[in-house]
């Protein structure tokens, strides 16, 4: 016999996942005007589950960048000169927006190394992202300067190991790379910097580090769990 009072268990959160919050709200208008239960349903499913909820918004986010990685995909992962480290034929290229001056991307620098060492047939392109003031935008120009002198690595390496970029730091690793020490000046670079701006800015960048793997768009120090797994779901999609 029917118990039609009665509410139904919760949902389950991979369900609610999947639902998305454009279609949980209109299933909550379409039912919730006939029956009072559908409300207590999805309230007690998020009670005891409130990370469907950022599930969710998660899901409608990337959704949100969709249009935009597939319009630029060339552009993201299509290095400037020397600008990357890892595969020279990778099935997964991950992207990452960073500047000199954040504590965060230098603080990711372990995790990249760790998935480029475990990952054969992974690439990292770096795209320049100053945002955190003069220093940070000189270090990016010098960055473009190595890069396209072959040495982006070697510069990258070693202004990361001097500290935060200033004339001192600069100068170091101007040194270390084997590069002048001097701020270049090019129109080549205003575009690329400029590029990275809008791309980042389109993607929802908060900051940096902001990541792209595959469609995934994830923003901030993430950590290697994250990164491992957008890597597998890149490449699980390719297959």
């Amino acid at each position: 016999m029917s118990e039609p009072n009665r509410a139904p268990s919760p949902l389950p959160a991979a369900l609610l996942g999947a639902l998305g919050g454009t279609l949980l709200t209109l299933l909550v208008l379409a039912f919730g005007a006939h029956a009072g239960w559908f409300d207590r349903y999805v309230r007690q499913s998020l009670t005891r589950d409130p990370d469907m909820l950022i599930a969710a918004s998660e899901s409608l986010k990337q959704r949100q960048y969709a249009p935009t990685l597939a319009a630029n995909r060339t552009a993201l992962e299509t290095p400037f000169g020397s600008s990357w480290q890892g595969a020279a034929n990778p099935d997964v290229t991950l992207v990452e927006f960073y500047d000199y001056a954040c504590g965060y991307c230098k603080a990711s620098l372990p995790v990249l190394d760790r998935l480029l060492k475990e990952d054969p047939k992974l690439r990292i392109v770096y795209r320049d992202f100053p945002i955190l003031g003069e220093g940070s935008v000189a270090a990016a120009r010098m960055a473009l300067g190595a890069s396209k002198a072959g040495k982006f690595t070697q510069f990258h390496d070693a202004l990361y190991a001097a500290g935060r970029p200033d004339q001192q730091t600069l100068t170091q690793a101007a040194q270390a790379a084997g590069i002048p020490a001097g701020i270049p000046q090019s129109p080549e670079f205003e575009t690329e910097l400029k590029r990275n701006y809008q791309l980042a800015t389109e993607l929802g960048a908060t900051g940096t580090p902001l990541f792209v793997v595959g469609n995934q768009v994830l923003n901030g120090a993430v950590g290697y769990d994250s990164l491992k797994a957008a890597i597998a779901a890149a490449r699980a999609a390719k297959s």
